[in-house]
């Protein structure tokens, strides 16, 4: 049977570190909490991204909220993808009560009420700073991975961007590229295109079309265009140096996983472009924190999935750490579980066999303990424990510890709706990117040319209609055309246009040209 002091000396081995750390609970064993046997996180280590799993109901948005927190207070900007509608808390004071009182007694860590700068963010109807940005932004290859084209209308789309390009059409929104594609499927427009760069597929054009309304029906549309989002607006801190914790409001985004989906990919290849290579850092620049992992997995393209994973994999090198948030840690790819430094494993229900042989597999990812018999554990865990393993600063996995957590010292509690509006409206960046702009692009462009090309053919069918009537008219001169063609006429009028021209100071008969102005 092992003993707590074997437990305790193990910890204060493994658990040892010279650098800022974060403390996540105490060690617990059997019904021993071990307050001077404190579990902690190395700050360096949080950009080797993290799983936070388990049932509902056991604790995974506290943990989360409780680690944005601590992230907050040193520095560490962060941002919370609030699916459920529960993480607008943390920009208020928590409130002390007896469970909470209790809890941190136990732990032997002293709680003080903490409110951490917040910004409400939304690609959605949800109020909030807009994130949006332009389809020129994504580039053919990221939309066609978005839109699970094939290698045809891939290279097709490829061909849209490219002829967009050349003659200085921007693309912005959806509408810009669905105009492009109903112009190329015209007379006119497969003229133009195929002369440069090939014949097009029509039947590609309208794959594409189909594809781009599917996305359009998940409110795509509120999140392609300008104003586009400066991801380094992610990494503020106020006055006082707490990193801000950027929460994206997705309550309304349960439905439409394809979206949620897409926009996670931009937004991680946008900050992996942007964002510079950091190497090793005392703490991370930024830390994402994707509740309902499972949205991004499950309705991922292949093509789609490998690149996020390809991100996931790439990004901890720009200073970048993430965390997802799921109630069965097989919601993850195993290319993606792989990369995961950090695991907060709460409780898990074993209702059916399937969910026994479930529980024994995740109980075999776990390092092996000489204190636990995980697979037993993994059931038998209360509210707000976990069974953790992180990596020290060395970057090796830590023995497998059960957790007695910390509790948040934010509001354990949503915000009302008129809190949230005060927020967004004294938001310096809702001033900025919620302003609607609709500038001249692809759409215009092309709806004038149509109109145009539509004015010439109507023109030109009218002419044909008139017949030799039209030519009878058109050989009859009138009184006052017959006077202006008079040769004394013509003597008239130009020394008129001379005397004109000279009060306005400008000589008729030498001109001289000075950057766009003659004179």
């Amino acid at each position: 049977m092992p003993n707590s002091d074997d437990l305790k000396q193990t910890i204060h081995s493994a658990f040892d570190f010279s650098g800022p750390a974060i403390v996540l609970g105490a060690a617990k064993l059997v019904d021993d909490v071990l307050k001077d046997a404190q579990i902690k996180a190395p700050l360096k280590m949080f950009n080797r991204h993290g799983l936070i799993a388990g049932a509902t109901g056991t604790g995974k948005t506290k943990t989360l909220q409780r680690m944005a927190e601590e992230l907050s207070r040193n520095g560490v900007p962060s941002l919370l993808m609030d699916i459920k509608g529960d993480l607008s808390g943390i920009a208020r004071p928590g409130v002390a009560n007896e469970k909470v009182n209790e809890r941190h007694a136990k732990i032997g860590l002293e709680w003080s009420p903490m409110a951490c700068p917040v910004e409400f963010l939304s690609i959605s109807e949800e109020k909030g700073v807009r994130l949006r940005a332009t389809i020129s932004e994504f580039g053919p290859v990221l939309l066609s991975r978005m839109l699970d084209l094939n290698a045809t209308q891939s290279g097709v789309l490829s061909v849209i961007f490219k002829y967009c390009d050349d003659r200085q059409m921007p693309l912005l929104d959806i509408k810009d590229l669905r105009k492009v594609c109903q112009y190329l499927q015209t007379d006119e427009g497969k003229k133009e295109i195929s002369s440069d760069y090939g014949l097009v597929s029509t039947a590609s054009l309208g794959a594409i079309m189909r594809s781009l309304l599917e996305l359009e029906q998940q409110g795509a549309d509120r999140f392609f265009g300008e104003r586009s989002f400066d991801v380094n607006d992610l990494l503020r801190q106020d006055t006082q140096g707490h990193g801000y914790c950027n929460i994206i409001r997705l309550t309304d985004l349960q439905s439409k996983p394809q979206l949620f989906s897409t926009f996670m990919l931009c937004l991680l290849a946008e900050i992996y472009d942007t964002f510079p290579e950091q190497g090793d850092m005392d703490k991370p620049r930024l830390c994402l924190f994707i509740d309902e992992a499972h949205l991004i997995f499950d309705h991922a393209s292949k093509e789609l999935l490998a690149q996020i994973t390809t991100i996931v994999k790439l990004i901890r090198s720009k200073g970048v750490g993430l965390f997802f948030i799921t109630q069965d840690p097989t919601d993850v790819p195993e290319e993606v579980l792989g990369q995961l430094g950090m695991k907060v494993q709460h409780a898990l229900r074993a209702f059916t066999e399937k969910d026994r042989k479930a529980i024994k597999m995740i109980a075999e990812n776990f390092p092996p303990s000489d204190f636990y018999r995980t697979s037993e554990l993994l059931t038998a865990l209360g509210i707000g424990e976990a069974l953790v393993t992180i990596l020290d600063e060395k970057g090796v996995p830590t023995p497998l510890v059960h957790v007695m957590l910390a509790s948040p010292r934010s509001r354990m509690d949503i915000l009302t709706e008129d809190e949230i509006d005060n927020l967004v409206d004294h938001s310096e960046l809702a001033g900025i990117y919620n302003e609607e702009i609709d500038r001249d692009s692809a759409f215009e462009m092309l709806s004038r040319k149509l109109e145009e090309h539509r004015n010439d053919t109507e023109a030109g069918e009218g002419g044909k209609h008139t017949g030799t009537e039209g030519k009878k008219r058109a050989n009859e001169k009138s009184t006052i055309e017959k006077v202006l063609e008079h040769s004394a006429t013509k003597v008239v009028l130009k020394e008129v246009a001379r005397g004109l021209l000279g009060v306005l100071g400008i000589r008729s008969t030498t001109r001289k040209k000075t950057n766009s102005s003659w004179f």
